[in-house]
């Protein structure tokens, strides 16, 4: 039976009462088979398996995406359990911004950059919130996707600049059988729309270049905010109606 805790002092008082590695997986919910990879190497690699579900409005910069985010928790309560999760952290919003927001963490060179030019504050979010549920969990491991392959550097950076005692696991992107890295935001797709989604990685795998990618999503009816060749990586986001897609893969 996976232990559910609501409040940082619920999830702390039962922490204490724990033995063993203790590996973490923090999402927003909305779970799928690219957060059961990731819950799979959790299982593997620690004796506890902790799973946080908080949908973070500090991270949006968009209101009505927040808002849309789709919420899916008997599902979620479902893959918890299939995976062997030990406990969920689900905290709400009061219990995890009691100084409702007024200290942030902040990194002031590459979060200015890719997805961070488009979305201002939403890497402030993301640190801060991530930053919060470690210290509330305690893991010796996190686990990240590569799809959002700008936080998981940004988050090792931040542990690293704090010497935080905990080690951020790498977990290569998941996609369906067309390509189309596994996300939450998939669910808002239309019919349509899903159908075309996957020319996402199929022109960042074949294009020469990031400006004949970017040509060639606008041609076939993305609106791109981004195709660009950084570190060894090519990093897209771009549209398709309201939802915005991001991948990235090596080059």
């Amino acid at each position: 039976m996976v232990q559910v805790l609501r409040t940082p002092a619920e999830f702390k008082a039962w922490r204490k009462n724990q033995t063993g590695n203790v590996g973490f997986v923090p999402t927003m919910g909305a779970l799928h088979s690219g957060h059961e990879e990731l819950l799979k190497n959790a299982r593997r690699e620690n004796q506890v398996v902790v799973l946080s579900i908080f949908v973070n409005p500090t991270q949006f910069n968009d209101p009505k995406d927040f808002e849309k985010y789709p919420l899916t928790w008997d599902q979620d309560l479902k893959i918890a359990e299939t995976n062997k999760v030990d406990a969920i952290f689900y905290p709400r919003y009061p219990d995890m911004y009691p100084d409702e927001y007024r200290y942030k963490v902040s990194e002031n060179s590459y979060s200015q950059l890719l997805d961070g030019a488009h979305r201002p504050g939403h890497f402030d979010g993301v640190l801060s919130v991530v930053m919060k549920l470690f210290n509330v969990v305690a893991p010796d491991k996190a686990y990240f996707g590569e799809k959002d392959f700008q936080q998981l550097t940004l988050i090792k950076g931040m542990v690293d600049a704090f010497f935080m005692d905990v080690e951020i696991v790498p977990v290569a992107t998941v996609r369906e059988n067309d390509g189309l890295a596994k996300s939450s935001r998939n669910l808002l797709l239309t019919p349509e729309d899903r159908q075309k989604a996957p020319i996402i990685y199929k022109t960042i795998t074949t294009a020469k270049t990031s400006e004949e990618a970017a040509k060639a999503l606008t041609a076939a009816g993305f609106a791109v905010d981004y195709v660009t060749d950084v570190h060894g990586r090519r990093f897209v986001a771009a549209r398709l109606g309201a939802v915005r897609l991001i991948d990235n893969v090596q080059i």
